[in-house]
């Protein structure tokens, strides 16, 4: 939360506040959907008079493909106003008397059965003096395409993972092994300081051994003791070695943090590279603060799959479902590019290039040199920030820590090892041109005394390295919740005390709506005279004969 003070302003002064952000677009068979926080809570609307608004909500869309764009759904009437290939510009205005207690949501569709893609290009003036190209690849919306795969599910149950975090990732894999077809395989690994295996080798998945495996891991319940991931990552592996004909998949979920885990990076490197074709693809889930969340992104970028988190325990099982379902829906494993090998101007930023699913579509971005030639359509990005737009992907699959902090100063992105601070912005200016006169005048013994901005040092966004002696503890996730900035602990307690209080008696909520129909005078004589009962401790007499058996 965001708190900020504003100045002593008059009656029907409008405030204009300007946010702006960068978010993932979700994306599902062929449609991509964004949602945008546009829900105001009831107080925001004043309630002493009824004033008329304007909801204004404009959208532009570039979607980098030339045809094929269907708008598909909506929460406002938007009503286009531009639309030339592939950019869409919409608006939408109503005259309001409350703001909006509805999240603006939108969604558009890419019409095409089959897998197509692109090339975006885009010339920089930076620190790198090579230009920057965006592959991406859409998986279609073709559902019929037949794929076999192999899964081997590897879950944590040590101490730690009592309560929701295990019933939630149980719930999560009974729920992704009901979508296996028949000729599907699979297996369970439950590991604390040992493995525990639902079977020796792998099982078809028919109905009946699907139940068995659901019976199992649901009667698993934590166990004390240290976590060792190299045992069950290395059984994973075994089982997944010899695949022919099926697309090998390994599910690691933990909430912990282990001593070798460069160790596990460079053996399943090693192992990868060794094995050749059609390796298995590892996809990493991590619960809660204390598991190392680079490890596991890194650990999944090497085997060529997905890594997902929460730190809220109550969306574990959602957001696991949504690994698995991306995991399970691959349609096209161990993607390569042969113009990548016969080129050595083409720097790509990922040592391997991941799966295309169905549930999203694949990006594959660089740096190159000279011309690039390709049989894609190939765009010039003209007005795609293609560096922001790749900046996180860039700063996550780097690995040297100077140039991570680099990279996220200059493209305003956290990473591990920077933080976001806040700097008052008026001081900072009346500073800068404090320094600006100084220099003007050409004295360089003169200087300006000028308040120092006010900083403000956010806590850490970034997913962190973990915590070897929680993990070793068996503390649990979520035991230990972040406190919160002083100044938001004081305005969530004060809001919520007042107006749950207000919300408790009906009949000071029914004042309030007669507030509504006076006009200023009399709601501002209203106002002093419930002021000066206050002061005198009447009010909480009548509060107490109007609204008795309620505690404050």
């Amino acid at each position: 939360m965001f708190t900020s003070t504003i100045p002593q302003i008059d009656g029907g002064t409008n405030i204009s506040i300007k946010i702006r952000w960068s978010q993932m677009l979700s994306y599902k068979a062929g449609r991509f959907s964004l949602t945008v926080p546009f829900c105001f809570p009831e107080y925001v609307t004043p309630a002493i008079k009824k004033i008329s608004k304007k909801e204004k909500i404009e959208l532009n869309v570039n979607s980098s493909v030339a045809n094929g764009i269907l708008c598909k759904a909506t929460s406002h009437p938007l009503k286009e106003i531009r639309g030339h290939e592939g950019k869409f510009s919409f608006l939408y205005e109503a005259e309001i008397f409350k703001w909006s207690n509805t999240d603006f949501r939108f969604s558009y569709s890419v019409s095409s059965g089959n897998i197509f893609g692109g090339i975006l290009l885009q010339s920089l003036y930076d620190y790198d003096q090579r230009d920057m190209f965006c592959i991406y690849l859409f998986p279609g919306s073709e559902q019929n395409r037949k794929v076999f795969k192999k899964e081997v599910f590897v879950v944590d149950i040590s101490e730690s993972m009592q309560g929701r975090p295990l019933e939630s990732t149980k719930s999560a894999i009974s729920a992704a092994l009901s979508k296996l077809s028949p000729e599907d395989s699979f297996n369970i690994i439950a590991f604390s300081n040992e493995a525990f295996q639902f079977s020796t080798s792998m099982e078809l998945a028919s109905k009946d051994v699907i139940e068995r495996a659901t019976a199992w891991i649901s009667m698993k319940y934590t166990v004390g003791g240290s976590t060792n991931l190299f045992i069950p990552l290395e059984k994973a592996a075994d089982m997944l070695s010899n695949t022919r004909g099926s697309i090998p998949m390994t599910f690691l979920v933990t909430d912990g943090s282990v001593e070798d885990e460069r160790n596990i990076c460079h053996w399943m490197q090693k192992r990868l590279t060794n094995q050749g074709v059609l390796c298995p693809s590892i996809h990493t889930f991590g619960i809660g603060s204390f598991c190392n969340h680079y490890f596991l992104r890194m650990l999944a970028m090497i085997g060529q799959g997905e890594y997902g988190a929460t730190f809220d325990l109550d969306s574990i099982k959602v957001q696991m479902n949504k690994l698995f379902s991306k995991g399970l829906s691959t349609v096209h494993a161990n993607i390569t590019i042969d113009a990548f090998d016969d080129c050595e101007e083409i720097e790509v930023y990922s040592s391997r290039i991941p799966d295309l699913s169905l549930e999203s579509p694949l990006t594959i971005y660089g740096r190159y040199e000279g011309s690039f030639t390709m049989d894609l359509k190939i765009r010039r990005a003209k007005d795609i920030p293609l560096d922001s737009v790749l900046a996180r992907r860039q700063i996550d699959a780097a690995n040297n820590s100077g140039l991570v902090a680099k990279l996220s100063i200059q493209t305003c992105n956290i990473s591990e090892y920077t933080r976001m601070t806040l700097l008052e912005k008026n001081k900072m200016l009346k500073a800068l041109k404090h320094f600006g006169a100084w220099k003007k005048k050409g004295d360089p013994q003169k200087t300006v005394e000028s308040e120092p901005p006010e900083m403000i040092l956010l806590q850490r966004l970034s997913v962190g390295f973990g915590d070897l002696i929680a993990t070793a503890e068996n503390i649990r996730p979520g035991s230990q919740e972040p406190e919160l900035p002083e100044v938001a602990k004081i305005f969530i307690k004060t809001t919520s005390n007042y107006f749950g209080g207000i919300r408790n008696r009906w009949c000071c909520m029914g004042c309030i709506r007669c507030c509504s129909k006076m006009n200023n005078q009399c709601a501002t004589t209203l106002t002093q005279l419930c002021t000066a009962l206050a002061c005198i401790g009447c009010l909480h007499c009548c509060s107490e004969s109007c609204c008795p058996n309620q505690d404050d």
